[in-house]
């Protein structure tokens, strides 16, 4: 398992250039963070890296993540990031157990707000967004509006962090990568 072959992985099941930039965004951040606590990057940046891996082609709440685990389980991934993959959707039941689990769920939705914040900036730049235009975008509530606030929360809570520590982590993460995301 390493990351050129996760990366090639994404993009066999994953054409859409705005769902690959949204799972480099969540590796840059689960990255971060494994850094920041001294876990395993590379399986961390992986897990982040695939979260999403069926959703382009299985979108429903039946069928992804679960399809996205099968397809790691069969490629051989570790157990650990297969889990990591289905509890990072409340709606399969696994319940987050892991460090690696909670970060990823506290990852996922708020690396595509940050995005949404960052699309609506003037210059359309990660390096225009703060923590204060992230929080002032939380109570528009037409603003990106299946995001749900509540998860954006209680992902920061799940990982211990003060939301906007959190929300400070995950703009410096994706800042390291914004050319690739556009941003």
């Amino acid at each position: 398992m390493n990351r050129e072959q996760a990366w090639a992985l994404l993009c066999e099941y994953t054409s859409s250039e705005n769902l690959r930039r949204h799972a480099l965004a969540v590796e840059a951040c689960m990255r971060h963070y494994a850094r920041l606590w001294g876990e395993d990057e590379e399986l961390w940046g992986i897990a982040g890296l695939l979260h999403d891996l069926d959703y382009e082609q299985h979108p429903s709440l039946q069928e992804h993540p679960f399809v996205a685990m099968e397809i790691l389980r069969q490629r051989g991934y570790p157990e650990e990031l297969v889990r990591a993959v289905g509890a990072h959707a409340d709606h399969t039941g696994i319940p987050r157990q892991t460090r690696m689990e909670h970060a990823l769920f506290a990852c996922d939705e708020i690396t595509g707000f940050v995005t949404a914040v960052a699309l609506v900036r003037p210059n359309k730049k990660l390096a225009e967004v703060d923590v204060a235009a992230v929080r002032k975008k939380m109570k528009d509530k037409a603003f990106a509006r299946a995001v749900s606030r509540e998860d954006l929360l209680r992902g920061a809570e799940e990982i211990g962090m003060p939301f906007e520590e959190h929300v400070q982590h995950v703009i410096r993460a994706m800042s390291t990568i914004a050319e690739e995301l556009g941003l």
